[in-house]
């Protein structure tokens, strides 16, 4: 269960549809160090065309980074699993929507359970494993320095062009964190060809966090052969907060509809 909410606006958040479009169900999930202030617009958008949504906070994060030195990669892919169970409870039909690790945990999740998830769309997702210096030291640096400052560890302050624009990530990271996702990647990319159901693949070419390059293994890895690519070129990481806002939600919303109704 996660620890009280620190930062503004980091409150999981939830609608529960209307109509025939009540039965489909949205899970929109953020990225490491993130919360819900990157992935509630998202939310806002499908629920506004009268989806079930449901954006969680995943454990460790709106709140502390030590509280996130205190999880790993299974609590948030646990979160992410009782988020889809909670909303199979009322809909037939489950979309997931994930940004940056939220988009790694997405792919995860479609590729273990093909059969649960009608659609994905990983929006700057991370896959390939990761270039910045200290990442390559993460096995060891997890022993000796616990946290770091989020620039040093490679995930730039706000990456987002657009001016202004804070989406409330910490400001450190968690080294033992950061190094159980590192080390999950290997096998996220062994199971990725059992990922045959609809999938969209948002990228930025001037991502600073998440270079383009993972946008470009994930089309190669997956199994599925209707992938529909959205490339992101006026913004940094986070699209949906940025000059690709409208965008990204014309083509989310129109990817949902073709494929799952």
């Amino acid at each position: 269960m996660n620890a009280v909410v620190a930062i503004e606006g980091a409150e999981p958040w939830g609608s529960l549809g209307s109509g025939e479009r009540a039965d489909i169900g949205v899970v929109v999930t953020h990225g490491f160090t993130g919360n819900p202030r990157a992935t509630r617009p998202i939310g806002l958008w499908f629920a506004a065309e009268e989806y079930a949504v449901e954006v969680p906070l995943l454990p460790g994060h709106g709140t502390s980074v030590r509280e996130l030195g205190r999880t790993r990669y299974a609590d948030w892919y646990a979160a992410l699993e009782r988020t889809v169970d909670h909303l199979a409870g009322g809909c037939s039909r489950i979309v997931l929507v994930g940004h940056s690790m939220g988009g790694t945990l997405s792919l995860d999740f479609a590729s273990r359970n093909p059969g649960r998830v009608a659609a994905v769309a990983a929006l700057n997702a991370q896959v390939s494993d990761p270039v910045q210096p200290l990442a390559r030291l993460a096995p060891v640096l997890q022993y000796v320095v616990p946290y770091v400052p989020r620039d040093l560890a490679g995930l730039p302050a706000d990456d987002i062009a657009r001016p202004g624009t804070a989406e409330g990530a910490y400001p450190l990271v968690s080294t033992r964190a950061a190094q159980s996702l590192i080390g999950q990647l290997p096998r996220l990319r062994r199971q990725l060809e059992r990922l045959t159901m609809p999938l969209l693949v948002a990228w930025s070419p001037d991502d600073h966090t998440v270079p383009a390059a993972n946008a470009r293994a994930l089309r190669d890895l997956v199994g599925s052969e209707q992938v529909t690519e959205v490339v992101c070129e006026r913004s940094y990481h986070v699209p949906q907060l940025d000059y690709d806002a409208d965008k990204l939600r014309a083509s989310l919303l129109a990817f949902v509809a073709e494929h799952v109704g």
